[in-house]
């Protein structure tokens, strides 16, 4: 209602429109020429031709420098000026033909052309006259003087609008305003838990809150207590910001949505000011939801840069925060949901109950919800009838919500590239391939010395991950390089909770099986296994620091999940920092020597698997199979039947 008041008194640019269309005809009709019709340009010589022809009434000089001819009746006649005859429009000929010149020229030495034109009249006895005259372009003369004034004031009036916040509330004036965007229940599309696929233990959780702001009294009648708010905690991706919006379109409220980053500003005391401006707004719309994601750019952890005081601001916005949270009345029917994938580092009083009471992880999503995943995102899509989805959430491991939206569309994406009508299978494992692992470059150009040591480097990979029980089982394995690496391989892991020391030495012998490779067949080692070293690196590290999983150290981690008691200072003496830093080594170095020793042991198996995918560039889980045989630590049909999928749709994506 608020927008129709205002469209019935904004000025219609319209009028506007139509006083310059007033101005242009008033300055065609006052300036010496029409606007719409020009004279023709014709050189001098042509105008001496129809001057001696008898063609020309009179000449008219305009300020010594040009020329307008003016032809009589008889020659308007002639078929060589039909080109430049009147059109009978009074309007777009001022009103009277004779006064409208047919031709135009530029003079260039005033003299000599009245000699000239004075010797043809003479000659061929013609009443032609000549006129000199000097014109003043009043309207541009007008316009030159106030351009400046225009601009000025137009200046002026958008500098004015951008302070008193014209357009939003970026202005000088309104810059304490809140940012939050408001996502009105009754105008837009709500987004509802169906929208929402996976997250059940979550949905679970934040269910209750969305029964209290459908029905408030069943709890308050109780003596029962709203809860002030929940974090949503979770990693990049799975579905934080999107599981707020599905609460406030279940609920069907308001719902408030900004980024912690909206609330910092370079003006000192603006953080605050938007806080109070934003619970002031949903006070104003209660029952609503205010819904502040990343917001860790907000609420770290106060006093951690207390030497610099750069975070003065910072901690300014969060006290306001804290202050609103908690002085709002019980019975408000305002939530603050908040989302962050670094809960760690948040303020403890933030965390408190009466603020943020609830944390609700948001968890990658297992094997089954990345199926109902799946079939929500492939809704829009045209898949080929014969897609089967277990079989493409089988293949995710590790992916997000947001990972596997970019699956989709990247082989939908794919298909259209090959002029598909249907999305198959082997667009999604391409998609997959080129998420993982990047696009391939075919065009690279690796000398055979480098193709062979990639291929023994991949093979090695191979070799290891194959006969050992707790390694990633091998999918297939390419040389073509992808993205920044030179090699790829795919391998299933196995979905755990938890994880042994065996399991993780087992990775990591894997992990060594490339470099290990170079070892024992060219008696060389190389660059290519930086990835390699660092995922190791990290994992041995893990190992004695984190997990508690070396005699040596024994069950102790110097993990700090608050990051807050150690600053710069390390949890331990240089004693213990020497130790950690030989145990990590010997970890490593004890994997390396095993992968060298299975290598060794399997020499010309090795050196088989690297000349195969030498020859095709590809190798697939069943080859190994062909040369090692089969894996007999445990079951693997299920394992058997995802390489098969892949070797049936097609090679190397």
């Amino acid at each position: 209602m608020g927008d129709n008041k205002n469209n019935g008194n904004r000025f219609s640019a319209y009028w506007l429109y139509a006083v310059l269309l007033l101005v242009l005809l008033a300055f065609n009709y006052y300036s010496g020429a029409t606007f719409w019709s020009q004279p023709k340009e014709i050189p001098q010589a042509k105008f001496e031709e129809y001057l001696s022809n008898g063609d020309v009434s009179r000449i008219v000089i305009l300020n010594k420098k040009e020329a307008n001819v003016y032809l009589n009746v008889d020659a308007l006649k002639k078929e060589e000026h039909k080109d430049v005859r009147p059109t009978g429009n009074a309007i777009m000929q001022n009103g009277n033909p004779a006064d409208v010149p047919q031709y135009r020229f530029e003079l260039g030495d005033l003299s000599n052309f009245e000699n000239r034109f004075d010797q043809i009249v003479k000659e061929n006895n013609l009443d032609t006259t000549r006129e000199n005259k000097s014109q003043q372009n009043i309207f541009s003369d007008l316009l030159i003087t106030l351009i400046p004034f225009v601009l000025v004031i137009g200046v002026w009036i958008y500098v004015m609008k951008r302070m008193a916040g014209a357009g939003g509330a970026g202005g000088i004036f309104n810059i304490g305003k809140s940012k939050a965007r408001m996502f009105d229940e009754k105008k837009q599309v709500p987004v509802t838990f169906q929208d929402v696929a996976g997250l059940e233990g979550a949905k679970e959780e934040v269910q209750e809150i969305v029964d209290f702001l459908k029905n408030p009294d069943k709890y308050t009648s109780l003596g029962g207590k709203i809860p002030r708010g929940a974090l949503l905690v979770g990693p990049p991706g799975t579905g934080k910001t999107l599981l707020a919006k599905a609460v406030a379109g279940e609920a069907q409220v308001p719902f408030f949505s900004l980024s912690g980053s909206d609330f910092v500003e370079m003006f000192v005391g603006v953080g605050a000011s938007r806080v109070r401006d934003l619970f002031k707004q949903a006070k104003e719309k209660a029952p609503c939801i205010i819904f502040i994601d990343e917001i860790d750019a907000i609420g770290r952890a106060r006093g951690k840069n207390a030497m610099t005081g750069a975070n003065d601001e910072r901690e300014n916005t969060l006290n306001q925060l804290l202050t609103e949270m908690d002085g709002f009345g019980s019975h408000t029917n305002i939530i603050v949901l908040a989302a962050t994938n670094r809960a760690d580092i948040l303020d403890k009083a933030l965390m408190r109950a009466g603020r943020f009471d609830r944390q609700i992880y948001v968890e990658l999503p297992n094997l089954n919800e990345r199926k109902q995943i799946f079939q929500v995102h492939l809704k829009p899509i045209k898949t080929a009838e014969t897609l089967d989805i277990d079989f493409l959430a089988k293949q995710t491991p590790g992916f997000s919500g947001a990972d596997i939206a970019n699956v989709c569309n990247e082989a939908a994406l794919i298909a259209a590239r090959k002029g598909k009508t249907a999305v198959s299978k082997q667009e999604f494992l391409d998609a997959v391939d080129r998420i993982v692992g990047g696009l391939e470059k075919k065009s690279k150009i690796l000398t055979p010395e480098e193709r062979k040591a990639i291929a023994f480097h991949e093979a090695g990979h191979a070799t290891v991950s194959w006969l050992l029980e707790y390694a990633a089982p091998l999918v297939k394995v390419t040389i073509v390089p992808r993205g920044q690496s030179l090699g790829a391989a795919w391998y299933l892991p196995e979905e755990r909770q938890i994880v042994r020391t065996e399991q993780i030495l087992d990775e990591m012998c894997a992990a060594l099986g490339g470099r290990a490779a170079e070892k024992v067949i060219f008696d060389k080692i190389s660059t290519g296994a930086l990835s390699d070293l660092e995922k190791v690196t990290k994992q041995a590290r893990a190992m004695v620091t984190i997990y508690g999983l070396n005699d040596k150290i024994g069950n102790l981690t110097y993990y700090d999940s608050a990051q807050s008691d150690y600053g710069f200072t390390k949890p331990y003496s240089e004693k213990t920092a020497h130790l950690i830093d030989e145990e990590i080594s010997k970890i490593v170095e004890a994997q390396y020597a095993r992968a060298i020793a299975i290598l060794t042991e399997n020499k010309e198996k090795l050196t088989q698997l690297a000349n195969l995918l030498l020859e095709r560039e590809v190798i697939f889980r069943d080859d190994l199979e062909n040369i090692f045989g089969k894996r007999t630590f445990k079951e693997e049909e299920e394992l058997d039947k995802i390489a098969a999928e892949h070797k049936n749709t097609g090679e190397v994506s």
